[in-house]
């Protein structure tokens, strides 16, 4: 039996072009938003690389705009609202992220919940869970922990992703129709690039390819692979759990320097230009007084951090890819893809 459509938001994106993929070829319809439909062609056809598209869709809808969001949502049975706005740089104006992320949340939770979606799940981050804290802290991260937005030194990113979860859950909340919300966070997404559209969420490994780091800052991210991504926002439509799930996308907290490492131990000569040694911090600190993206790293230099995922994988029944895996295929795919 066919399953039902599913709209999935931001569609042209990188984490939102796996999901299509995943749930193409699990049997869905997807409908995917675009903010224009000139770029309809290139979607569809690097999609159609990797799944069938018979029942593949686009609509054109902005989450600056009201326009196009009732005809979205419409006759589709589930949402997957991953748009959000993802900068190279942190921006002057912190509201030029936070605004379009929460009005941009709340747009799209008004219209599935005035047409009778079942479930939907938002792409959230781990940048919604792991700042603010204490940099003494030791215990690991779960489901329970969110970014203290107030501490000084959490950036407009992270702020952005912490308040559009926040706005979800409290709309849920209140909301009479029945829909049913989870979040899935995961933290940095590595894997494999569908086509040569990979936003900003490639450039650590991109910029290491390229040569443009002369080392590694002593620094810890936890990685996840897009293609989990992916499986963790299908899982999270059809699991039974209860409304409100928070699903941590966190196959291993590695240091910069691990990724380096294995990329290089994969890919060989074609990593000759992939940092070989940590940087000092009083490097990363001196590189601070003149790179912003240096200075975003100063803070957590040296911090250990630890995430327990158990609960994650418990309910969703997802064992992760290994990070140092998914960091592998992102530099194999950008190689292919001639991007370095």
């Amino acid at each position: 039996m066919a399953k039902p459509t599913v709209l999935i938001t931001g569609v042209s994106g990188f984490i939102a072009r796996h999901c299509a993929v995943d749930m193409l070829n699990a049997g869905y319809a997807v409908r995917g938003t675009v903010r224009s439909l000139q770029r309809s062609a290139e979607v569809s056809a690097s999609l159609s690389r990797h799944a069938d598209v018979s029942r593949f869709s686009l609509v054109q809808a902005d989450l600056e705009s009201d326009d196009g969001w009732d005809a979205a949502v419409a006759d589709c049975a589930h949402v997957l609202h991953v748009a959000s706005p993802f900068p190279a740089r942190q921006p002057r104006d912190e509201q030029e992220l936070i605004r379009p992320a929460v009005q941009g949340t709340l747009r799209v939770l008004r219209a599935a919940a005035a047409a009778g979606v079942e479930r939907l799940v938002q792409t959230s981050s781990m940048v919604a869970v792991m700042y603010g804290h204490p940099r003494e802290r030791s215990a690991p991260f779960t489901e329970a922990d969110w970014t203290q937005i107030e501490t000084p030194g959490v950036t407009a990113y992270a702020k952005s992703k912490t308040l559009a979860e926040r706005a979800a859950r409290d709309f849920v909340a209140q909301d009479r129709s029945g829909l049913r919300y989870a979040s899935v966070n995961p933290g940095l997404v590595l894997g494999p690039a569908l086509d040569r559209d990979i936003g900003t969420s490639a450039a650590i490994v991109q910029m290491m390819l390229r040569g443009k780091y002369p080392g590694a800052p002593h620094m810890a991210i936890p990685c996840i692979d897009v293609r989990d991504v992916a499986r963790m926002h299908r899982l999270a439509l059809e699991t039974d759990a209860p409304s409100g799930g928070r699903y941590l996308g966190c196959a291993e907290c590695l240091w910069l320097i691990d990724i380096a490492r294995a990329i290089r131990a994969s890919l060989g000569d074609a990593a000759r230009k992939v940092p070989s040694r940590e940087l000092p911090d009083w490097a990363v600190r001196l590189a601070g007084l003149f790179d912003p993206t240096a200075r975003l790293a100063i803070p957590e230099l040296g911090k250990e951090l630890k995430v327990d995922t158990s609960g994650t994988r418990r309910t969703l029944g997802i064992t992760f890819i290994p990070a140092p895996e998914a960091a592998a295929a992102m530099a194999r795919s950008l190689v292919e893809l001639k991007l370095v």
